[in-house]
């Protein structure tokens, strides 16, 4: 992978030349022409045999030292005839600023590692041993706080989540209400699922019992052999487990309960108002709202909640659970109910040359990248940046970026003379990898660095981690790695004098020295560089059929169906992180959430309408501006307005049946304590001083609706909007919120950190591609891949969220190489033709490029990732990853014929 295009050519073998005819008329002859512009003896002028396309001497390329032919002072070469004039290059605007002093620099560089390859070995193997040990603050118990990971930084929710915890307050111990809890509560949930069309019969609901008490039954023994029961560790109301379902729990007190008499979505038990929403799933109804079917039922088993010692013993037998839960369905021999589990919050080339062969060179290319791994990953561990979940898919990327290195500088090494000293090859190599790794390495650095201005931190972190390691991979590959290459040349140097000895290839010799310099077969006559047949079948077969009229019509038309595609995908993205996708393939949770998402999809959660600053209450008119804005709530299409929960609605009632004047203020206020005592849930609802005066209170409206992720965004922006305009001072708040930011947040992200990335790309592209519409093309071609990666995600049910966000990002970086690659090798063509300069970008990148692209995608395959958000979105970036090489070809063919105005 070079953006030169002399950097990365095949090296054809040269072909004898005729001798030009002297011509009549003054002027040198064919000896005295001398060499022409790279150092090569310019072809004869007038007729003749049409020239090679110009291979490993590429217009741009200094001339290597000691291959120039001729003095300097000799005269230059006579005028070329027209076809050669019309491929003579032409003055153009250049913009490469840095490319000769980097090239420079890398020679110097290059000559100092041929020199004295031991000390660039080993130093970077002593640097990784020292950073390697930070490695020893690696996380070893896997826990990750979703929350902080995978929600934006300054959520609003957040914000509103610490004024709701700072003025309401609760005794789970005494009154457990999950509704009322400002942050997520630990617990176990089973889903039981009939076989049979309803739940509601007597046989159905014994087995389900029998799954109840099993569960309540289990008790997990510590290692010093404490045991702790579930009756230990339950939230609790009034001194009792909190039931994991009402209705299964009135069914048990009374087993001759008259099922046909159940309403939903409220049923009312002994004069209690009790709603079945997110409890009864697959539900059919009959007339006034009677309950004829239900398909599954959730048993939620809450836990207690603190810290230390409290919390420990929650976890502890909240693992007991997932351990056994498995068993449930053999060990109570269940035959009409199936049980799928939940969990809460804790589960998150071909050469036989021996001589030439690179095969031990290229497996330390791999350990390279593996040094420069270990090395950054020790040091971010040291200064603190914390290690997430998605970072542990970093290194597979790295050695994509760290084999396509590899691959370029074996590849000019390879191109150098094997007469010259290994500090002048060296130098040689370095001089030629120069520009091509240095913008490599420096667009995908700033690609991932862009992402550290993302909202989630698991973005933040895994950018960190993967620019670092970059970096670090980039400084081994010039130091460790060229070292490997000089001291695998002396050893070419040393079999290659032993095999030049008369008589060598029949002569006995140890076997040591037979595997490290003999071929397999035979010696290969000359070790002459031989053309890829890849690079043949670009230039004779697929290039011509490109460049093909009808070709061009049907690529452009192809393009164009691409584009609009992909657009029309672009709207129809949805946005938020599924979190099946953070567990393995065969995780508990995914059927649960398969299950859930069928069948209790219908009601979302409660919530919280919060009048956040001091009221009136006992003020008709306040209460009449109150209750306008909880109607509006009510009349939006995502509430349930039959489930709205208020307390001042409840002591409205209270006071009227009571005959006491409600708007009178001392009566208000002087009856409120009365009412709580018969209403004690409502307590949790009121927050009134000593001074009676009531700071804030809060009511509650159940959603509904909103199973996709675009419902949720709507719903909360509705919700904020409608809390915004009240007259009263309003707040929303669920802990679901914290979540449900991340759906309006992520696009903003993702086009923020596409656009700065994109830019950052240009004047990269600007700096170090001796073009500038060049970089306007490799632009382009950029932004062709994000729309098509990012539209065909909808085709391919994969959410926007914060990790393929990071995969955006990488396209970005990694789809550079690709269009810088071709568009450069286009306009830097002296073919006279579009579709001849076309043909040569091909036939000198497309083995490449394939091989690269080959390696970057088994790199990202993820194939033996655990979660499966790591296998599809690792996999959504490889599979993309040759849409840059289309693209890039495309912006070649869709020049034109007036392309060639370029050169």
């Amino acid at each position: 992978m070079s953006l030169n295009p002399s950097k990365v050519a095949p090296e054809p073998e040269p072909e004898p030349e005729p001798e030009p005819e002297p011509e009549a008329g003054p002027g040198p002859g064919p000896e005295a022409q001398g060499p022409g512009p790279e150092g090569e003896s310019g072809p004869p002028a007038g007729p003749g045999p049409e020239p090679e396309p110009p291979s490993a001497a590429g217009q741009d390329r200094e001339p290597e030292r000691g291959r120039a032919a001729g003095p300097s002072a000799e005269p230059p070469p006579p005028p070329a005839s027209r076809p050669e004039a019309l491929r003579a290059p032409r003055p153009r605007c250049r913009t490469d600023c840095l490319e000769a002093p980097l090239s420079r620099a890398f020679q110097r560089l290059g000559r100092k590692v041929g020199a004295h390859p031991w000390v660039f070995l080993l130093l970077p193997v002593a640097l990784t041993a020292v950073l390697g040990t930070g490695l020893m603050y690696l996380p070893r118990d896997g826990d990750e706080d979703l929350e902080e990971q995978y929600t934006p930084i300054g959520s609003p929710a957040k914000a509103e989540r610490r004024f709701v915890q700072g003025h309401f307050t609760a005794n789970d111990s005494l009154v457990f209400s999950v509704s009322r809890k400002s942050t997520d509560v630990p617990y176990a949930s089973l889903l039981v699922v009939s076989d049979t069309e309803t739940l509601l019969e007597p046989d159905i609901l014994e087995e389900i019992s029998k799954v109840d008490d099993a569960v309540q039954a289990l008790t997990v023994t510590q290692d010093n052999g404490t045991q702790i029961p579930y009756s230990e560790v339950c939230a609790k109301n009034q001194g009792i487990c909190v039931p994991p379902n009402p209705l299964l729990f009135a069914w048990k007190r009374n087993k001759g309960l008259n099922l046909t008499a159940i309403t939903f979505p409220i049923y009312s038990p002994a004069g209690q108002i009790v709603s079945l929403a997110n409890i009864l799933g697959g539900t059919v109804l009959g007339p006034s709202q009677s309950l004829l079917q239900a398909k599954a039922m959730r048993l939620q088993y809450y836990l207690e909640t603190g810290e230390g010692e409290e919390n420990e013993r929650s976890k502890a037998w909240m693992i007991h659970f997932l351990t056994k839960f498995g068993s449930f369905e053999k060990s109570l021999a269940l035959k009409k109910i199936q049980v799928p589990s939940g969990w809460g919050l804790w589960e998150a080339r071909r050469r036989c040359d021996c001589v030439r062969n690179k095969m031990w060179v290229a497996v330390f290319g791999v350990v390279s990248t593996g040094l420069a791994v270990v090395s950054s990953f020790g040091l971010m561990l040291y200064v603190g940046v914390p290690f997430v979940l998605i970072v542990a898919n970093s290194p597979f990327l790295i050695l994509g970026v760290g084999v396509d290195d590899m691959f370029i500088m074996i590849s000019a090494w390879q191109k150098t003379s094997l007469t010259d000293s290994v500090s002048e090859r060296m130098s040689d190599a370095y001089s030629q990898v120069a520009v091509s790794i240095t913008i490599t390495t420096l667009t995908n650095v700033l690609a991932f660095y862009t992402g550290v201005m993302s909202s989630f931190r698991s973005v933040q972190y895994f950018c960190i981690y993967t620019g670092t390691t970059l970096l670090f991979c980039y400084f081994y590959s010039i130091t460790c790695f060229g070292a490997c290459i000089a001291l695998d040349g002396k050893r070419e140097g040393v079999c290659l004098r032993w095999l030049e000895k008369p008589g060598t290839p029949g002569q006995k010799c140890s076997s040591f020295k037979k595997s490290c310099c003999l071929p397999g077969s035979s010696l290969q006559d000359g070790w002459k560089a031989d053309i890829h047949p890849m690079n043949l079948f670009f230039r004779d077969y697929f290039g011509p059929l490109l460049t093909s009229t009808k070709s061009k019509i049907f690529v452009v038309l192809l393009y164009v169906s691409y584009i609009v595609t992909s657009i029309y995908g672009c709207f129809r993205v949805e946005e938020g992180l599924d979190l099946r996708n953070l567990a393995s393939d065969d995780s508990y949770i995914t059927p649960y959430f398969n299950v859930e998402e069928e069948h209790f999809s219908t009601y979302g959660p409660r919530v919280m309408v919060i009048i956040t600053e001091v009221l009136d209450y006992w003020d008709k008119d306040a209460r009449q501006r109150l209750e306008k804005c909880l109607v509006d709530f009510e009349n939006s299409e995502y509430v349930d307005e039959n489930l709205t929960e208020f307390w001042l609605r409840e002591y409205v009632n209270y006071m009227e049946n009571l005959r006491q004047d409600i708007n009178d203020k001392t009566v208000f206020l002087s009856t409120i304590p009365t009412f709580l005592m018969e209403f004690p849930l409502f307590a949790y609802d009121i927050n009134i001083t000593s001074s009676q005066e009531i700071i804030c209170s809060r009511a509650f409206i159940q959603s509904m609706g909103i199973s996709s992720s675009t419902n949720k965004k709507l719903m909360l922006l509705q919700f904020r909007d409608m809390a915004e305009k009240c007259a009263v001072p309003l707040m929303v708040y669920n802990p679901a919120f914290i979540y449900f930011d991340q759906f309006s947040a992520i696009v903003e992200n993702t086009v923020r950190n596409v656009v700065v990335a994109s830019a950052a790309m240009f004047v990269v592209s600007l700096l170090l591609i001796p073009h500038p519409l060049c970089s306007l093309w490799v632009t382009f071609a950029i932004a062709s891949v994000i729309v098509g990666v990012t539209g065909f995600m909808a085709f391919w049910k994969v959410n926007l969220d914060s990790i393929s966000m990071i995969n955006l990002v990488i396209c970005i970086g990694f789809s550079f190489d690709f269009a810088a690659h071709i568009s450069y090798a286009f306009v830097s063509s002296s073919e006279p033709s579009a579709n001849h300069k076309a043909i040569e970008a091909l036939y000198l990148l497309g083995c490449y490029d394939g091989v690269e692209h080959t390696t970057l995608v088994m790199a990202a395959s993820g194939f033996c990732c655990p979660s499966e958000v790591l296998q599809k979105h690792t996999g959504l970036w490889a599979g993309r990853r040759g849409a840059a090489l289309v693209s890039a070809e495309l912006d070649s063919l869709l020049k034109g014929d007036h392309s060639s105005s370029l050169t």
